[in-house]
């Protein structure tokens, strides 16, 4: 068995930040834990069609959670005259019974998202193409919306194959053991006629380098 780390969690120390922001302890934890999971299946069910490529919780306050949706479509995720978040938020609000604040955020380059490059290949998957061809594709336009690395892999029985079996394409370089690397990983799964296909891709966007901290004078008491 090999040792595999998330991508995300193995970089939080260094310069990613927490999806969920919040802190409890005991028997408070275990609950808003399970609501953090509650809210989540239910925004992806909601806005299945709105390239959800993720989400935020914040709970600044007892009794209040902050939504922040990161979507490629934002006019499916507010609606008509902001229909579609106002019916959402009264249905987070519902669910938690805590007033809830959704805010959308468009992500600026989708075609270089890993979550939502993974859920267009599942779709494809899904609609009966060819799975070397939507790899290939995905991972041409990542190249070309400016990442530096693309890593698709994707396993299951491809091709409706007897054997389920793995197949992987890359471009460019993606250092997956770099924590200075700033490395973006998604997941989907495409429900095909032949049984659940995963896929899994990396994105690799550069280095951020640690910021140089200059020395200033200090006043030291005697």
């Amino acid at each position: 068995m090999g040792r595999k780390v998330h991508p995300v969690g193995f970089r939080l120390k260094a310069f990613r930040d927490w999806n969920t922001r919040w802190f409890a302890e005991g028997e408070q934890y275990r609950e808003l834990l399970r609501e953090d999971f509650a809210i989540r299946k239910m925004v992806e069910k909601e806005l299945a069609a709105a390239g959800v490529a993720g989400l935020q919780i914040e709970r600044a306050a007892p009794n209040q959670v902050t939504v922040t949706i990161h979507t490629a479509r934002p006019g499916i995720v507010i609606g008509r005259k902001g229909a579609s978040v106002k019916d959402l938020r009264v249905k987070l609000r519902s669910l938690t019974d805590k007033a809830v604040k959704v805010e959308v955020e468009e992500v600026p380059q989708p075609e270089a998202n890993a979550k939502l490059i993974a859920e267009n290949i599942a779709g494809q998957l899904e609609r009966r193409i060819s799975h070397s061809r939507a790899m290939k594709r995905a991972a041409q336009q990542a190249m070309r919306q400016g990442a530096e690395g693309v890593r698709i892999e994707v396993g299951g029985r491809l091709g409706g194959s007897e054997m389920a079996r793995k197949e992987k394409i890359w471009d460019g370089r993606v250092p997956r053991n770099t924590l200075r690397a700033d490395l973006d990983y998604g997941t989907a799964e495409a429900l095909t006629t032949f049984g659940m296909i995963g896929i899994k891709v990396w994105v690799y966007r550069g280095e951020i380098l640690p910021q140089k901290v200059e020395a200033t004078d200090v006043y030291i008491s005697e």
